[in-house]
C-alpha cells in the first residue's frame, strides 16, 4: 500500500473519531490533560487494533462482521448520543452531569463504535496481502491526532454556545450511527440486486 493511499485511508477512518471527539469536547469542562489523553489514546488504540483483528481474522469472520458491525455501531452511538441530548435538555438540580465520555464503558463504547469500520479495512488488507503493522500504526496515530483536534474544537464551541452544542453533539453521534447503518444497508441491497 502506497503512502498516499495509507494516509487517505487513515484520515477517512479518523473522521468518525473526530466527530465524536467534537461532541465529547463540548461537554468536557474544563478540558484537561487526563480526558484528552484517555480519549486520544483509546480512540487511537482501538483504531490501530481493529485493522489487525480484521487482518488476522481474514475471511473466517467476514460474513459476521459484514452482517452485524453496522448494527453494533448504530446501537452504541444511538445510546450515547441519546444520553447526551437528554442530559443537555434536563435542567436537573445543578449537580454534575453523569456522562463523562472519557471514562469507563462510555469511552470504550465510543472507541468501539468509531473503530468498527477499521475492522473491515483490516479484512480488506488481508485479502490484498498487505502486511498490516505499518498501516495499523499510521491509522492509530492519525485517529489520536484527529481526536485531540476534535476535543479542542468541541471545547471551544461548548464554551461559546453552552448546552446547545451538547444537544448538537448528541445529535451528531446519532447521525453518525444512522449514517453507518444506512450506508451498510444500502450497500447490502445494492450487492443483493447485482447478484
Amino acid at each position: 500500500m502506497d503512502t498516499v493511499s495509507l494516509i487517505a485511508v487513515a484520515v477517512a477512518l479518523a473522521m468518525d473519531a473526530f466527530a465524536v471527539s467534537l461532541a465529547a469536547g463540548a461537554i468536557l469542562h474544563p478540558l484537561t490533560f487526563r480526558p484528552c489523553f484517555r480519549l486520544a489514546f483509546h480512540f487511537g488504540l482501538f483504531q490501530a487494533i481493529m485493522p489487525v483483528l480484521g487482518w488476522l481474522a481474514g475471511l473466517t469472520v467476514q460474513a459476521f462482521v459484514a452482517a452485524w458491525s453496522h448494527w453494533i455501531a448504530f446501537a452504541l452511538l444511538l445510546y450515547i448520543g441519546g444520553r447526551m441530548v437528554r442530559e443537555a435538555l434536563d435542567d436537573g438540580d445543578g449537580m454534575e452531569r453523569a456522562i463523562d465520555p472519557s471514562r469507563g464503558l462510555t469511552m470504550v463504547a465510543l472507541a468501539v463504535a468509531t473503530s468498527i469500520d477499521a475492522l473491515a479495512v483490516g479484512l480488506t488488507l488481508a485479502m490484498l496481502d498487505v502486511v498490516i503493522w505499518i498501516p495499523s500504526l499510521v491509522i492509530g496515530l492519525v485517529a489520536s491526532g484527529f481526536t485531540l483536534l476534535g476535543l479542542f474544537l468541541g471545547t471551544r464551541a461548548g464554551r461559546r454556545w453552552g448546552r446547545r452544542v451538547e444537544v448538537v453533539g448528541g445529535a451528531i453521534l446519532i447521525g453518525i450511527g444512522l449514517k453507518i447503518l444506512l450506508s451498510a444497508l444500502f450497500f447490502e441491497k445494492a450487492v443483493a440486486e447485482m447478484g
